[in-house]
C-alpha cells in the first residue's frame, strides 16, 4: 500500500513501502522523516558500537548492551536524519530523489520536526545513561560532529569523510563501555570504519551526481568521477588494512587475520559488480553493507572471545 496524496508520497529508495503506508496517516510523515522505512541507516549506524563491543570482548556477556546500543542506534539515526532534513529541506525541493520527504513536500510542519526531533533524542538520553562514565563522556563528542555534518556538502567534496566520523563513533563508545582504557587497536578499527563508510557512502551517492551537479551538492562520488571504482577500491582496502593492524595488535597471530576473510571477499565483490551509472545497482551495492558490518561483527566477536 502506497500514499496516494502527492504530498506524503514514499521516497523512491524506501525499502518498506508496504508497513509505512499501513500506519495512520498522521504518523506516516514522522516516519519517513526519521527513515523509520529504511532501516539499512540504523544497522549502518549500530555495527561499529557491536565491532567495538565484540572486539573488546563484551559481545557475550554483555549482549544486553547490544541490544541498548541498537535501540540507540535506531533512535539517533531517525534524530539525524530528521536535523538533516531541518537543514536541508530547501535542497531536498531541488532534488529528485528527495524533493518527496516530509518537509520539502510540506507532507509535516517545521515545528512538528523539532517536536519529533527532541522526542528521539529523548530516548537516545535513556540508552546514554546505560553505558559507564568514559563511554558517557565520549558519546557527547558526536554531538557537534553530527551537528555540523548536514553544511558539509555545501563546503566540501568529502562530506562522505565527516559521515565516516559521525557514523563510526560508536566503535569508540562500543569497546570504552566494555574496556573504559584508551587502546590503539580502539583508534584502528575506528579508523577503519571510517573508510568503509566513505567507501559505501560514495556508492550510495552515485545515485543523485546529475541532480547534486545541478543543485552545487559537493560528494565524493562527483569529485572521483570515472574513477569511483577505483577511489571505492581503495577506500575498502584502508579500511581493512586498518582493522587487520587492529586484530593484529590484540592478537599477534595469522590465523586471527584469517575472521576478515568474509568481509574482505564481500568488499571486493561490491567494487568489481558495481555499475556505476546504474541507480539502482548503487542502492544494492549500498545496502548490501547491511551483511558486511555482520560480517565484521562476526571476525570482532571471534577475536574478542579469544583474546
Amino acid at each position: 500500500m502506497i500514499m496516494s496524496n502527492p504530498s506524503e508520497q514514499i521516497v523512491p529508495d524506501s525499502e518498506h513501502k508496504g508497513i509505512i503506508g499501513l500506519l495512520p496517516t498522521a504518523a506516516r510523515p514522522f516516519a519517513l522523516l526519521a527513515r523509520l522505512d529504511r532501516p539499512i541507516g540504523w544497522w549502518l549506524l549500530f555495527w561499529p558500537c557491536a565491532w567495538g563491543v565484540a572486539l573488546a570482548g563484551g559481545a557475550v556477556e554483555r549482549w544486553d548492551l547490544l541490544l541498548w546500543l541498537l535501540l540507540g542506534s535506531v533512535a539517533m539515526r531517525g534524530a539525524g536524519c530528521v536535523y538533516n532534513d531541518i537543514v536541508d529541506r530547501d535542497l531536498d525541493r531541488q532534488v529528485e530523489r528527495t524533493r518527496s520527504r516530509p518537509l520539502a513536500s510540506g507532507a509535516t510542519s517545521l515545528k512538528a520536526a523539532w517536536a519529533w526531533l527532541a522526542i528521539l533524542c529523548l530516548i537516545g538520553l535513556m540508552v546514554w545513561l546505560q553505558i559507564n562514565g568514559t563511554a558517557k563522556l565520549v558519546a557527547l563528542g558526536s554531538l557537534a560532529l553530527v551537528a555540523a555534518y548536514p553544511f558539509m556538502k555545501r563546503i566540501t567534496w568529502w562530506p562522505q569523510a565527516w559521515l565516516g566520523m559521525v557514523f563510526s563513533w560508536g566503535a569508540l563508545v562500543g569497546w570504552l563501555a566494555i574496556n573504559p582504557q584508551f587502546h590503539w587497536a580502539m583508534v584502528l578499527l575506528y579508523l577503519g570504519s571510517i573508510f568503509w563508510v566513505i567507501g559505501y557512502d560514495t556508492i550510495y551517492a552515485l545515485q543523485d551526481r546529475e541532480d547534486d551537479a545541478l543543485v552545487g551538492i559537493r560528494s565524493s562520488a562527483l569529485r572521483l568521477g570515472e574513477n569511483v571504482g577505483f577511489g571505492v577500491l581503495t577506500f575498502y582496502i584502508i579500511a581493512l588494512v586498518s582493522w587487520a593492524a587492529a586484530f593484529w595488535m590484540l592478537r599477534p597471530q595469522w590465523l586471527g587475520l584469517v575472521a576478515l576473510v568474509p568481509i574482505a571477499l564481500h568488499l571486493l565483490w561490491q567494487v568489481m559488480t558495481l555499475k556505476s551509472s546504474d541507480g539502482e545497482d548503487a542502492l544494492a551495492k549500498f545496502r548490501s553493507n547491511r551483511f558486511a558490518g555482520f560480517l565484521m561483527f562476526l571476525a570482532c566477536l571471534v577475536l574478542g572471545q579469544a583474546g
